[in-house]
């Protein structure tokens, strides 16, 4: 009888194992997976979604790379795509399909019960910056979206005061770890930040 009863369960086991290798399953593409770089028809890069689920990086306060003033000091918060995250991690680079959302946020200080300090107010838009190496020519390039828009061009030309800016003074690749404390100390273990960068 156990001898029936075992026969007849791997006969059902090999039926139902043909079946599945017979039957279509979806195919995964790596543009399927969670913060991949989606590009339309016309070439522009789709407004990035669920980005704040990703890798958070780090938030600026009224940053500046440049000498003059502003009255207007806003708030950004960098989030990096998971994956490229994990990679980084393990390697302290960045690989092929990175992407990074800046989001920006305008600042005030008054408001319900804040007395002091300053606090992130209306959204004005995302900076996203994307690596690339068979799309771009410079491996690198960078968007701008506004309130609404679906999409955006990429910023030109392709080696843009954004581009040469990140290219001689972002500590790893194209990415500012140097702000992002966590990061910057995975890139000293792992020696991959530029030689020509200074931190002081």
């Amino acid at each position: 009888m156990k001898k029936g009863l075992g026969v007849g369960l791997l006969a059902l086991t090999a039926v139902g194992l043909a079946s599945w290798i017979g039957h279509s399953r979806p195919v995964v593409r790596a543009a399927d997976m969670p913060g991949m770089p989606q590009f339309a028809a016309d070439g522009k890069l789709v407004r990035p979604a669920g980005y704040r689920k990703w890798a958070y990086l780090s938030s600026g306060y009224g940053m500046s790379y440049s000498q003059g003033n502003s009255d207007h000091l806003m708030f950004t918060n960098v989030f990096v795509t998971p994956s490229s995250y994990d990679y980084y991690v393990e390697h302290g680079t960045w690989h092929d399909k990175t992407m990074f959302v800046l989001e920006i946020y305008g600042s005030a200080s008054k408001g319900s019960i804040n007395l002091h300090g300053n606090y992130q107010s209306s959204f004005m838009g995302l900076d996203v910056e994307v690596k690339d190496e068979k799309r771009f020519a410079d491996k690198w390039a960078y968007f701008n979206f506004d309130g609404t828009e679906g999409s955006s061009g990429a910023t030109t030309p392709s080696k843009n005061d954004c581009w040469k800016c990140h290219d001689q003074n972002a500590a790893v690749e194209h990415s500012f770890v140097q702000f992002y404390p966590e990061l910057l100390e995975i890139a000293k273990k792992k020696a991959t930040i530029k030689p020509t960068v200074h931190f002081e």
